[in-house]
């Protein structure tokens, strides 16, 4: 059984829903979002602000010669956190449940306007907050590295002692998953539709 549980966020943890993004920009005016906003990968601005090499001031400056004038930061931010739907309460107690048992960590790839904004909203449901979910976190735009580089996983494994061949690493990427293979990672994939929980409890692991 694996000493220690490394959960991606969206597609995992968190619903989310390109589409609904991609509409939300295509709403304000731009013309093609799908372009720059992918399932897994995201390119351009989008990109440069998950993987920490712009702020959110260049994000926006950036976003804003594609759209019309007098879009303002807070319609752009309402845009891209349309990418998130929820985060299901059954999740939240599923999380707390295996983290007595195991060390439970989250690597996600994100930015801090979701971060700090929809995500941290969503994990506020049982009046706790994210770390209380988690021994330890690392995100992508504060590593500065983005899944599936090597160089996050290390981040990871330097920040909070754990070692790969001790870890399974669940994510709805295969690429991700591959990525954590070779370094020595248990992996898992959790499919859309299907729940971490269940896919856990199928392996023993509750």
């Amino acid at each position: 059984m694996p000493r220690n549980l490394l959960f991606d966020l969206g597609g995992v943890i968190m619903d989310i829903r390109r589409d609904d993004c991609l509409e939300a920009f295509r709403s304000l005016g731009m013309e093609h979002p799908e372009n720059l906003i992918g399932e897994y990968v995201q390119n351009g601005p989008f990109g440069q602000l998950e993987s920490g090499e712009i702020s959110v001031a260049q994000f926006h400056d950036a976003i804003r010669t594609q759209l019309p004038e007098g879009v303002t930061d807070q319609q752009i931010d309402r845009a891209f956190c349309a990418f998130i739907t929820g985060l299901p309460q059954p999740r939240l107690a599923a999380l707390r449940h295996l983290r007595k048992r195991r060390g439970v960590y989250l690597l996600s790839n994100t930015n801090p306007i979701m971060w700090r904004g929809v995500i941290a909203e969503e994990f506020l449901k049982e009046g706790l907050r994210r770390e209380d979910y988690f021994d330890g976190i690392v995100t992508s735009f504060e590593a500065k590295c983005m899944k599936p580089d090597e160089r996050i996983f290390r981040r990871v494994e330097e920040s909070f002692g754990i070692r790969p061949e001790e870890t399974l690493f669940l994510d709805d990427s295969q690429a991700n998953l591959e990525a954590a293979a070779r370094l020595g990672y248990k992996t898992m994939l959790v499919a859309p539709g299907t729940e971490f929980a269940d896919l856990l409890a199928a392996e023993g692991i509750a």
